[in-house]
């Protein structure tokens, strides 16, 4: 491999500032949304007391999710030596950070009291898997900027290596974290379960993946600078390996649910019984975030087409919009059964009401505060690009490869 050279994202000012100015717009909106919400109090929102958890931590949760898969780029050219993936470190680390930080100005606002953030930092209750996160979170942040800083300066490429691994390591156990908040939650049926925490870590890698290649073929494309097939050779058979990976810990989770008989109802309510939920699983979370992903990364011709591999990207990443929204709404929609066997005949709470659902209708603000979230990581992942030499220059086959046209000469 050639020496990759990186320099700043050089779209032109009028370009730039126009990429810049929507998506700052768009974090604007979102954070007057929050405004709004968090002055008006949360009757303003579709939540309620059976659903507490809406449509902010349905972004929330996939942003932070996906922070931890957009690192597993970096990781994979460092941990595990694939060298074509190293000159890609850089703005995984990148993206990472910004993902990580989108999700959590989501979830810090959607809570409220958010002048209350540093009691959370500052006092833990070790009994909380929350109070693990934000631990989680924090180290997060520490682990990456120092792994960029070794990828960028030179005299700290000899820790290269053991930050890697740490940061590798650390990103699997933030996810799992993640996926233990619900695993942890006993009362619901649709989580009370510890497969969530494997699904999650194998969801981020696929989550992350997909975003790092919209924002790479994006920030490629408005630059003039090219993608060898190769290396988009291996970067969609990766997406590929990690979309089938979540179709299989998926199966497993229902198969797992399907065979206690307790939990009968809820997955008749996921699978065939819950409207919203289950079309959204079914046509979202199995067809749109799945099957035709999986489709067109081993199609023959399709697979070839770095517009069909960004379509298929795109497609995962509602798909995982989706599935977030079925694991977090949904599994609150579904009652909790405070008596199981027994017939609640009037509760102010809803518990125990079999056969009906508790509703929940995302309202604008808090759709607009998710979108939000987004648009500030994408918004930080654009200026860092602009600002420092985050992009590799060239991504060619002679670049990655030197030897490549004498390979395939012989």
């Amino acid at each position: 491999m050639k020496k990759i050279h990186f320099r700043e994202w050089t779209v032109p000012s009028p370009r730039y500032w126009g990429v810049f100015a929507v998506l700052a717009a768009i974090v604007g909106v979102g954070l007057i949304s929050a405004l709004y919400m968090e002055h008006e109090g949360h009757w303003v929102t579709g939540m309620n007391n059976q659903i507490v958890w809406g449509m902010p931590h349905v972004f929330a949760v996939f942003l932070i999710v996906a922070a931890s898969g957009a690192l597993n780029v970096a990781t994979i050219g460092t941990v595990f030596g694939k060298k074509p993936y190293k000159p890609l470190g850089r703005l995984s680390g990148l993206l990472a950070i910004a993902l990580l930080a989108g999700g959590l100005m989501v979830l810090v606002l959607d809570l409220g009291r958010a002048d209350r953030l540093m009691v959370a930092m500052t006092t833990y209750n070790f009994k909380s898997i929350f109070a693990w996160n934000i631990i989680l979170y924090n180290g997060f942040f520490v682990i990456v900027a120092a792994y960029l800083y070794t990828m960028m300066e030179p005299k700290a490429k000899k820790y290269y290596f053991s930050v890697g691994v740490l940061g590798g390591i650390w990103r699997l156990i933030l996810t799992t974290g993640t996926g233990s908040i619900f695993g942890f939650l006993v009362a619901r049926m649709a989580y009370d379960t510890a497969i969530l925490a494997p699904l999650f870590i194998v969801m981020s890698f696929a989550f992350g993946l997909a975003i790092f290649l919209l924002f790479l073929f994006f920030a490629f494309d408005q630059d003039g600078r090219e993608i060898g097939g190769k290396l988009l050779f291996r970067l969609k058979n990766t997406l590929g390996v990690f979309v089938a990976g979540v179709a299989l810990l998926l199966l497993i989770y229902h198969l797992t649910k399907l065979y206690g008989t307790k939990y009968h109802g809820v997955e008749a309510f996921i699978l065939r019984d819950g409207g919203v939920y289950t079309v959204l699983f079914w046509v979202g979370q199995v067809v749109v975030g799945l099957l035709l992903p999986i489709a067109i990364i081993i199609h023959p011709t399709l697979s070839r087409s770095k517009g069909w591999i960004a379509g298929a990207s795109a497609m995962v990443v509602l798909g995982g919009l989706a599935a977030m929204y079925v694991i977090i709404i949904g599994g609150q929609a579904y009652p909790i059964e405070m008596f199981p066997g027994k017939t609640v005949i009037a509760s102010g709470f809803f518990d125990g009401v079999h056969g009906q659902p508790n509703y929940y209708a995302p309202s604008l603000p808090e759709i607009l505060l998710g979108i939000g979230g987004f648009a500030l990581a994408i918004l930080a992942t654009t200026i860092g690009v602009r600002m420092l030499k985050f992009l590799p220059a060239d991504l060619s086959d002679e670049a990655l490869d030197p030897h490549a046209g004498l390979k395939t000469g012989n």
